[in-house]
């Protein structure tokens, strides 16, 4: 009984001067270890009498039960010291404003942002991205094109032509960014699946329009390519884009020189209070033009139009970012003023996915 009784004494002393948690385990292994003091204690009640184990075992027992509690009861006293320690340590004086990491502070034009929408809901589809230079020729951004000598879109009234080289030939800013189209037609072989983001420019400044706007066009060159798969495409775009369950377009036949035949397509809206929405209401808003390649511009890119048939589309960036956005005006977007960008721009890391959502 004596011997318990200083063995218990020594252990909750060594359990009281531990000072950190890794001198607390050394005596707990010591104690209540496969070889511990306690559990050797532990072992002999085998070998008792049942006399012996009647008067031993509870004296034992409650032994290794002060030990256990002690030794709990000191960790967490130490774990609230630790606690207490680092929080002193790390103290913040929150009376100071936070300095915003550049992460946070920084924002993604929504131009920018409208883009990797784009890419992503196309390369979905399995779309890939073609690019081209913003300074053209006359053949491709329109004689390729099937646009005819003395059309108006060749007047400068409407195109920024440069001025002549020594070859008396003036190139311009691209109009559309279909010059790309006839560049990817000539450089590779159907079937082509491709989107053209872009700048383009035209002679034109108001509240919707500015001198350089964002264009994103189409195309597709298959031998089965139809209006039907023009048609899928183009609902799938808008449910996805506009982060709709459902939407209602109609196609009105319309003229372009490099489409027969041609259609401007609406989607159905809702204007009630100012607010533009789709999937609903009984207006109506154009929103892309398309239509299946005229053969000319087939054979002007080297493609037979007897087996190869495709269509395309195009929309004005900017103009899609503004419905979906609730932006009433287009000059902003161009005027880089950063009360403007903090309100409508996006954090870097909101990166559009099809699976995550395009708008975070």
């Amino acid at each position: 009984m004596t011997d318990l009784n200083q063995l218990e004494r020594d252990l909750l002393s060594q359990v009281d001067a531990a000072g950190d948690e890794a001198a607390l385990e050394s005596v707990r292994v010591s104690a209540l270890g496969k070889k511990g003091s306690v559990s050797e204690l532990l072992k002999t009640l085998g070998a008792m009498t049942p006399e012996e184990r009647k008067e031993r075992g509870p004296l034992i027992n409650g032994l290794r039960d002060k030990v256990q509690g002690a030794i709990a009861a000191k960790k967490e006293t130490l774990a609230e010291a630790a606690l207490s320690a680092r929080l002193s340590a790390e103290r913040i004086d929150v009376t100071l404003p936070v300095q915003e990491a550049p992460e946070s502070r920084g924002r993604i034009h929504p131009i920018s942002q409208v883009i990797e929408e784009l890419t992503a809901i196309f390369a979905d589809m399995g779309f890939s991205v073609a690019e081209g230079p913003d300074i053209e020729t006359d053949y491709l951004n329109f004689t390729a094109l099937n646009f005819p000598v003395g059309h108006p879109a060749r007047e400068m009234h409407d195109t920024f032509f440069l001025a002549p080289d020594e070859k008396g030939e003036r190139k311009l800013l691209r109009t559309h960014t279909s010059p790309v189209q006839v560049r990817t037609m000539t450089s590779k072989a159907p079937p082509i699946r491709v989107i053209i983001p872009g700048r383009t420019y035209r002679h034109d400044s108001d509240q919707t329009h500015t001198p350089m706007f964002h264009q994103v066009e189409g195309l597709v060159i298959d031998k089965q390519a139809n209006i039907a798969h023009l048609k899928w495409i183009l609902e799938e775009f808008c449910k996805a884009f506009f982060e709709v369950d459902q939407v209602k377009m109609r196609f009105r036949p319309s003229f372009f020189p490099f489409t027969e035949p041609s259609a401007e397509v609406d989607i159905q809206c809702s204007r009630k209070g100012g607010e533009i929405r789709f999937g609903e209401g009984t207006d109506w808003l154009e929103i892309l033009g398309c239509g299946m390649v005229h053969p000319n511009v087939l054979r002007n890119c080297g493609i037979d139009p007897d087996e190869y048939q495709g269509f395309a589309w195009g929309m004005g960036i900017d103009r899609i970012a503004m419905l979906k956005y609730g932006m009433p005006d287009l000059r902003p977007f161009f005027e880089a003023d950063v009360r403007w960008l903090n309100h409508y721009g996006f954090r870097p890391l909101d990166i559009p996915s099809l699976v995550g959502g395009l708008t975070a």
